[in-house]
């Protein structure tokens, strides 16, 4: 039994490592990573058995990373292939399933194995049902939510560097241009203090209150679906179908709880909510709810911790 660990994020690609390696040694079997970045001892200091390094394969393009991937199925002779959930690795799970004919569960974040099956949890519906699903043949492909599990301290270990000879074809689409998007939008996903904006704002201008709070908190600032979306006030969203957040400390400003938001940040350690309706069902998912307007209770939290400070 191997499993075969990839993602083009390597934050998530040693998050993955750090349950494969969990299971694995359950089982008494392999890990073994395959590296894009030209790093591979970082992955086997992160817990692979193996490292099946590739170069030269450039910007991502799904015809060549599909090749990489299938050859390192075949030599790592897979049970288990597990791809980080990212927009990429999305593009790139189902392909290599089709391939193989196999089996892919996707956006998955809990793993175990119950007998000799392996067990994964997900979640459907827009968030309100978790989904419990197994493969009845191997291998497997299981796309891997960000941040479900936690990464391994690095530590130096010993572990086989295995340069792989693949025949990379040459893309059906090629990258003509490449632009960073705006610093808010990514950072937000791995802010540890996030405060999130919704429907309680009355306009795009009013969102300038937020940027004293999160200046003295050192936070990120997000907002729900309807404001990014349907407004345009925001160019990304929190949620399910947003971005997934697993932050310390979430406060939410004029969010009612819809649950496609609520399940975005369910790993929240703690949620604290600003809403002028009691009824608010993002009350009921708090640690601490504050009643009262976002106009007036942001402000005065802000004095209060700056006198603190």
């Amino acid at each position: 039994m191997r499993f075969l660990v990839y993602s083009e994020d390597r934050e998530l690609a040693f998050q993955i490592l750090a349950k494969a390696r969990e299971l694995a040694d359950i089982k008494g079997s392999e890990v073994v990573a395959l590296v894009t970045d030209g790093a591979p001892q970082d992955y086997i200091n992160q817990g692979a058995d193996k490292a099946f390094n590739i170069e030269g394969l450039g910007s991502f393009a799904l015809t060549p990373y599909r090749a990489a991937m299938l050859k390192a199925v075949d030599e790592a002779a897979a049970d288990y292939i597990l791809i980080g959930a990212t927009k990429r690795g999305k593009e790139l799970a189902p392909r290599i399933a089709a391939t193989l004919g196999v089996g892919c569960m996707n956006e998955c974040y809990s793993m175990r194995f119950e007998d000799d099956r392996l067990v994964v949890e997900k979640l459907t519906y827009g968030g309100s049902t978790v989904a419990t699903e197994y493969s009845s043949r191997v291998p497997t492909v299981i796309t891997v939510s960000p941040r479900s599990f936690e990464k391994l301290e690095a530590a130096e270990r010993s572990g086989e560097i295995i340069a792989l000879d693949v025949d990379i074809p040459e893309p059906e689409v090629k990258v003509i241009e490449v632009r960073e998007k705006p610093k808010s939008s990514s950072d937000v996903e791995n802010a540890d203090i996030i405060i999130s904006a919704g429907r309680g704002f009355k306009a795009k201008e009013d969102l300038k209150i937020l940027d004293k709070l999160a200046e003295i908190l050192g936070a990120a600032i997000g907002c729900t679906r309807p404001i990014s979306a349907d407004l345009g006030w925001m160019d990304f969203w929190v949620g399910i179908s947003g971005k997934k957040v697993k932050p310390s400390l979430y406060i939410t400003c004029g969010i009612s709880g819809q649950i496609q938001h609520v399940a975005g940040i369910r790993d929240s350690k703690i949620i604290v909510s600003i809403n002028n309706d009691e009824s608010a069902g993002i009350h009921g998912v708090s640690d601490y709810s504050i009643v009262g307007d976002v106009y007036e209770v942001v402000p005065a939290l802000v004095k209060v911790l700056k006198e603190r400070a």
